[in-house]
């Protein structure tokens, strides 16, 4: 599949976003068992929070692109097939987050700190685990809100402004006429 340049600039922008997520969250250094097993019980309720807000944000996200579809499909305007195309991309990757933060949210709250079976050494690894976990899910929900940005920046322009000549906006033959001269 080929990605087109807002797409691109979405990913870029989740990528960079969950580097900084990441390297911020690893400049604590090796840990020992026993410092990640502190370090999951404190910060579990932080990671709690982050899955539940991006479950909420997914969902909201889901219920807006309705609304961008209903807009579209309202509007004077026509819009070319890559537009719908562009908000299934939307959808789809909006609906994979939602689930991996839901089900992140019911590991995290699995009562791995007070668990006598499990042995220390596992705590650094659960620790890395949940950090790249948490910077992974945040990255994925930039990315959905930057290609939001971009559907919703396209929309206005052609809708809103009635942009002709934009690569979403279909025209007939005789209005590209008109353009050309």
């Amino acid at each position: 599949m080929k990605l087109n340049t807002y797409t691109k600039r979405a990913l870029a922008g989740g990528a960079i976003s969950m580097i900084v997520i990441l390297g911020g969250s690893l400049m604590l250094g090796k840990l020992s068992g026993y410092e990640a097993k502190d370090l999951i019980q404190d910060s579990l309720s932080g990671l709690n929070t982050l899955c539940n807000t991006i479950v909420l944000a997914s969902a909201t996200i889901l219920a807006l692109l309705l609304t961008l579809l209903g807009l579209s499909a309202n509007s004077q305007s026509r819009l070319k097939i890559v537009h719908y195309k562009n908000v299934l991309i939307i959808a789809k990757l909006d609906t994979a987050v939602f689930i991996a933060a839901l089900t992140s949210f019911l590991i995290f709250n699995l009562p791995v700190t007070q668990s006598e079976q499990i042995p220390a050494h596992w705590y650094d690894g659960i620790y890395y685990a949940a950090i790249g976990l948490s910077s992974i899910l945040s990255g994925a929900l930039v990315v959905v809100v930057l290609m939001l940005f971009n559907t919703t920046d396209n929309i206005i322009k052609v809708v809103g402004f009635g942009m002709k000549d934009h690569p979403i906006a279909d025209m007939s033959e005789e209005e590209k006429e008109k353009l050309k001269s």
